[in-house]
């Protein structure tokens, strides 16, 4: 009887301590996951701001990889967190000196990001600039149609940046007709279009930009037939001054 006891109390003993463990692992989870997401947000504002379609190939995979370090700091149970938090450090830090070395020294830029390469020059393809980027005619041709040219008799440049989008240089005869070739002229815009109400709610800081008053905003609305800005969903300022505006239902 006395040994049957002793194992019950040992699994009792058992389980009460992998209750605690997996409570430890939750915290620690949750506390690592903390940490690193305040981290990552700290570093990549550090990083600064670049729109994906300007970021080169390399500073992509740096970007992947800052960010499967990040990931595996969470998700892999290692026993020294601070050196993997100092790893991600030590690669946005290096991120930042390759963006200062290539600012400040042009080769260094040209080893990092590339170099623009010219694929059509006087409406003529550059064989040896596609066999270089390894790059087929049907590739060309889709990049071309992303530019809105359907035919390459069209083009008398064509430029592939080194963060892999194309630059076209249309032939003279084929450029896009513009108002100051038609002789129209228009008044320079006296606003920025932006957002004023949505959702019922007054976007104070847009009203604040261009020094307009919530008495100018009700008296635009009155002319709507609209008292509350509840009634709202949607009013935007437009270049001219007047204001767009949708009820909502």
């Amino acid at each position: 009887m006395s040994k049957l006891l002793y194992i019950n109390n040992q699994k009792l003993s058992l389980a009460n301590k992998m209750r605690k463990g997996n409570y430890m692992n939750a915290y620690t989870i949750i506390i690592r996951s903390l940490i690193t997401f305040i981290s990552l947000l700290i570093l990549t504002r550090i990083l600064g701001k670049k729109q994906m379609g300007h970021l080169s190939f390399f500073n992509y995979i740096t970007g992947i990889t800052i960010g499967s370090i990040a990931g595996n700091m969470v998700s892999v149970n290692t026993e020294n967190f601070t050196l993997e938090l100092l790893n991600l450090a030590i690669w946005v830090f290096l991120t930042i000196v390759l963006d200062i070395l290539s600012l400040k020294i042009p080769i260094t830029r040209v080893i990092f990001t590339g170099e623009p390469t010219i694929v059509i020059k006087k409406g003529q393809i550059i064989e040896k600039s596609l066999k270089g980027l390894r790059m087929t005619l049907d590739n060309l041709t889709m990049l071309l149609r992303e530019e809105g040219v359907f035919t390459i008799t069209d083009v008398e440049y064509a430029i592939l940046e080194s963060n892999g989008e194309i630059t076209v240089y249309r032939k003279e005869n084929t450029h896009p007709v513009n108002r100051e070739d038609l002789k129209i002229f228009q008044e320079e815009p006296k606003y920025l279009p932006c957002e004023l109400i949505v959702n019922g709610n007054v976007i104070k800081k847009n009203l604040k930009e261009y020094n307009l008053s919530k008495e100018w905003l009700n008296n635009q609305l009155n002319k709507y037939s609209i008292s509350d800005y509840k009634e709202v969903l949607y009013a935007e300022l437009q270049s001219d001054g007047s204001i767009y505006v949708q009820k909502g239902k």
